[in-house]
């Protein structure tokens, strides 16, 4: 199956500390790692480790970081399709308290694709699923073509300046913005996913259909949450594009948040596609 990601990447240093500071702290960092993250990259890695394969539409700057942004991740599996701008790469500072809660300070401008980059747009006509965090109108109904379109308010204004209906909207319910945006978007979602963290969450459908789902349980301690959110949408669009109802879909990419919370930043630990398989009743699962 195809999948593709259409989104932002940021070049992501982690420290974690026993607290963040608080104003006039100083506080000591025990460790320290980098790594390119941000929602389309976080996105794309959890796609190739469920699909073997992902084509990641995103933009870059024409530096250092970008360039290591983009061998990390075909390192990772994902196929980089990259525009590259003048702007640097964007940088994040991540901390991560002793919760495995994480505070994230993003530095400079957020760079995205648009469709008039020369990147190979014609390969999302028809991909089985596509998640979608950032990028101009022409790049969301370009987007449009996968059978399975997921995304998040995080994109900001294209969501509804694009016209496109989208499959799946998934949203954090106790982001303000991000539920109002959510809920008055038009034309309305198929399926709108509202995340609660370990309270799970709850989804509804246009034709009033609703429901919930519970956390899955950690399958080992807590390690930091960073990158869960975008594995869970991940996961979902895979699992949407599978055939999967919603219930089973949601339940699949509560899996993928979960066992993501359990390993060091985004990629430490993901949902590997033969438990993926076992939990959607693939018949080539094993």
């Amino acid at each position: 199956m195809g999948f593709a990601v259409v989104g932002h990447v940021e070049w992501v240093e982690f420290v974690r500390v026993q607290s963040v500071a608080g104003s006039g702290e100083i506080v000591q960092g025990t460790d320290s790692f980098e790594e390119p993250a941000g929602g389309g990259g976080v996105a794309a890695v959890q796609l190739a480790r469920l699909a073997g394969e992902v084509n990641l539409f995103t933009a870059l700057g024409d530096d250092d970081l970008g360039r290591r942004a983009r061998e990390r991740l075909e390192e990772l599996g994902v196929r980089v399709h990259s525009a590259v701008r003048d702007s640097p790469t964007r940088r994040a500072l991540t901390f991560i308290d002793a919760a495995g809660e994480r505070a994230i300070t993003t530095i400079g401008e957020r760079l995205a694709p648009r469709i008039k980059d020369e990147l190979p747009w014609d390969l999302l006509d028809g991909t089985d699923g596509a998640y979608f965090t950032a990028g101009d109108p022409g790049a969301l109904r370009a987007a449009r073509g996968a059978r399975a379109l997921v995304a998040t308010p995080r994109a900001g204004p294209v969501l509804a300046e694009a016209g496109v209906r989208i499959d799946a909207l998934v949203f954090s319910d106790e982001d303000e913005h991000e539920r109002t945006a959510a809920r008055e978007l038009t034309p309305k979602p198929a399926l709108l996913v509202a995340t609660r963290g370990a309270a799970g969450g709850s989804y509804s459908k246009p034709d009033g259909a609703s429901g919930t789902w519970e956390a899955t349980p950690l399958p080992a301690p807590l390690v930091d949450s960073y990158g869960c959110g975008d594995s869970f949408a991940a996961a979902l669009c895979w699992a949407l594009a599978q055939g999967n109802d919603a219930a089973d879909a949601l339940d699949i990419a509560a899996r993928a948040g979960a066992i993501c919370m359990t390993g060091q930043g985004p990629y430490g630990r993901q949902l590997a596609a033969a438990e993926a398989e076992r939990a959607s009743g693939s018949p080539d699962a094993s």
